[in-house]
C-alpha cells in the first residue's frame, strides 16, 4: 500500500516492457512468424537498454 503512489523507474518500465513484448510474440508465433521475429527483435533491444541501465 505504500507503493501505490510511486512512480516506476525507467528500469521498470522496460523490463514491464519486454515482458509485454516476449508474451505478444509468443502468442503470435501460432499465427505469424514474422510478426512473432518482429516482437523478438524488439525485445531483445529492450535487454540490451535494460542491460545498460544496470550497468551504468
Amino acid at each position: 500500500m505504500f507503493g501505490l503512489f510511486r512512480k516506476k523507474t525507467q528500469l521498470e518500465k522496460l523490463q514491464q516492457l519486454y515482458k509485454d513484448c516476449l508474451e505478444k510474440a509468443h502468442k503470435a508465433s501460432h499465427h505469424n512468424r514474422q510478426l512473432s521475429d518482429n516482437l523478438m527483435a524488439e525485445a531483445e533491444v529492450i535487454a540490451k537498454k535494460i542491460d545498460a541501465l544496470k550497468k551504468g
